[in-house]
């Protein structure tokens, strides 16, 4: 794929964060006779990668507005564009030294994810998009899936921990959604679950309580695979909503019906 300026840049900045977090990752399993100690340390390791892209970033784009999950928002002289990071996304596979997780770096313009980079460095699949470009994993175009019958489709989510308010709707959106699928995948990183929905990899997808880093880049993956994305509520942006429901065409209407229990 030949990308703009920008998506180079982003590209740069998610290589070096992703190198810097292999590097530490390799050093996780040492630490699990501690779980603070493990947790200390990925924390440290999560603002360092976050540090390292905003630095390159910043560089290149000095102007533009940011805003990251381990660091305070920052508005740009342009007030058009912000760059929207989750530097490690997947932080709970990381700590238990599970190799599922990524790096995600969304361009936002006017309110619309323009370009969008997620990385996965343990398994070295880097997954592009800009707007009318189409998607990409490394040097392959990614479409979603052609399943159009939700028995045979395989769906992602996210299930809520540590007690959130939100997990009573989870549990009932999967009592719904098991019986009519192939089966339920929870893999603990948002951003990989909308990569693998472009990939065909997974039919769908859809998750409650999410916030705007884990799933800006994700978003225009799935929408430059051939994919649909919504709120889990009609008409309401994923950002403002903090809920995601994703799928192809084929089934989008029929999965939709069911999370929203309508």
């Amino acid at each position: 794929m030949q990308g703009s300026a920008n998506l180079n840049v982003m590209i740069k900045a998610a290589r070096k964060a992703g190198r810097s977090l292999v590097k530490d990752f390799r050093e996780v399993e040492n630490l699990q006779v501690s779980s603070k100690g493990a947790g200390d340390f990925v924390s440290r390791a999560d603002i360092a990668a976050e540090e390292i892209i905003r630095e390159e970033l910043m560089a290149a784009r000095p102007n533009y507005g940011w805003v990251g999950e381990e660091s305070d928002p920052v508005d740009g002289k342009d007030p058009t564009r912000r760059w929207i990071v989750d530097p490690l996304d997947g932080t709970t596979n990381y700590l238990h030294g599970m190799p599922h997780w990524g790096v995600s770096i969304a361009l936002e313009h006017k309110g619309e994810i323009v370009a969008a980079v997620v990385l996965d460095p343990a398994k070295d699949e880097m997954f592009l998009a800009e707007k009318g470009q189409g998607a990409w994993l490394n040097n392959t175009r990614l479409r979603v899936s052609g399943r159009n019958r939700m028995i045979e489709c395989i769906f992602a989510t996210g299930i809520p921990f540590g007690g959130r308010p939100d997990l009573p709707e989870t549990l009932q959106d999967i009592a719904r959604v098991a019986p009519a699928c192939a089966g339920i995948r929870r893999w603990g990183a948002a951003a990989l679950d909308l990569a693998y929905v472009a990939a065909g990899r997974f039919d769908g997808y859809w998750e409650r309580g999410i916030s705007t880093w884990d799933i800006a880049a994700g978003i225009l993956l799935v929408r430059e695979a051939g994919g649909l994305v919504e709120a889990v509520v009609p008409r309401v942006s994923p950002f403002d909503d903090g809920t995601i429901l994703s799928a192809n065409g084929g089934i989008f209407d029929g999965f939709a019906k069911v999370i929203r229990n309508v």
